[in-house]
């Protein structure tokens, strides 16, 4: 594999920032991640850096080097992130759980696959168009859809989620892929700090006109001077998709992978939460326990439709 990637996150108004990002790869696959801890729910710093840990940490595990059902992966993922955080909050003795968004792109072979739960978003840019960009569980958005069925009545507020990590119920988690990656393809995740003020239109056309390491600091700085005293963090990752041939020479943050060996592992997401009462190392009893959940949930539903 090769790719350019860049990630940047800046604190708004907020009184912290709660968004996390990362990516890790092996020889021939990548995982990248970005989670939104939630507001109005206790420690969403800790949701978020959670939520990527656990699916980072499942990456390593399983992508030896690739995986072998990289949508089945990205579901379980979630969804075990989901069960981390339910895990933390009892281990805790939280009165409430930490909640996050998160969204998660796998880049394998010549294919992209991702997943997402919240109004975390990806863009893909082909071109100089919007190929495909995630539709935010939020009551704003689903209102949006419906209102082409049948008339609706008074807006929703686009913060309002109706799934996210951590809630007391089950999570909705949608999957997508494979889509085969032409050379040159971009790739963003975002927190709804930069897409919250700044438009589709807009975020295409830089990611499309700039490399991803002028596009992205520009589309922030954008994001920030729009939101305000008020506004909210902003937190990018863009990936750009083998560069063609005829670019520009390799830059500093081009990712070559062929080299690696079958057991390399590369990862940005930090292992452990620091200054969290002693460091949340995540155990690999409970990931194992949380997939095992997942499957018997999975067979159990199978049988009832059967």
């Amino acid at each position: 594999m090769r790719f350019s990637v860049y990630q940047v996150s800046r604190k708004g108004g907020r009184e912290k920032n709660e968004d996390r990002m990362g990516y890790c790869y092996t020889r021939d696959a990548g995982l990248f991640a970005l989670a939104d801890g939630m507001g109005g729910h206790p420690q969403g710093e800790v949701a978020a850096q959670l939520a990527l840990q656990c699916i980072a940490a499942m990456f390593q595990r399983d992508a030896r080097p690739k995986l072998k059902d990289p949508l089945r992966f990205l579901n379980e993922g979630v969804l075990a992130a989901h069960h981390q955080l339910l895990r933390y909050a009892t281990d805790k003795s939280l009165i409430d759980t930490p909640r996050t968004t998160l969204v998660a792109c796998v880049l394998q072979g010549n294919a992209a696959y991702w997943a997402h739960c919240g109004d975390s978003r990806l863009y893909l840019v082909r071109g100089g168009k919007l190929v495909a960009r995630t539709r935010d569980h939020s009551y704003s958005e689903l209102q949006q859809a419906l209102s082409q069925v049948v008339p609706m009545g008074e807006r929703f507020n686009r913060n309002v989620l109706f799934t996210c990590l951590g809630s007391p119920g089950k999570p909705v988690v949608d999957t997508a892929g494979p889509l085969v990656m032409q050379s040159g393809d971009r790739l963003l995740l975002c927190s709804d700090g930069l897409w919250g003020t700044v438009s589709d239109h807009e975020i295409a056309d830089q990611l499309s006109r700039l490399d991803v390491a002028e596009a992205v600091p520009e589309l922030v700085e954008q994001a920030l001077r729009r939101g305000g005293a008020k506004g909210d963090n902003v937190t990018v990752l863009a990936v750009e998709w083998e560069r063609a041939e005829d670019a520009a020479e390799s830059q500093p943050d081009d990712v070559h992978t062929e080299a690696l060996g079958d057991e390399v592992f590369a990862s940005t997401i930090q292992a452990s939460m620091r200054g969290q009462d002693g460091d949340q190392e995540l155990d690999e009893a409970e990931i194992d326990r949380s997939i095992r959940e997942i499957n018997e949930a999975i067979r159990r539903s199978s049988q009832k439709k059967g």
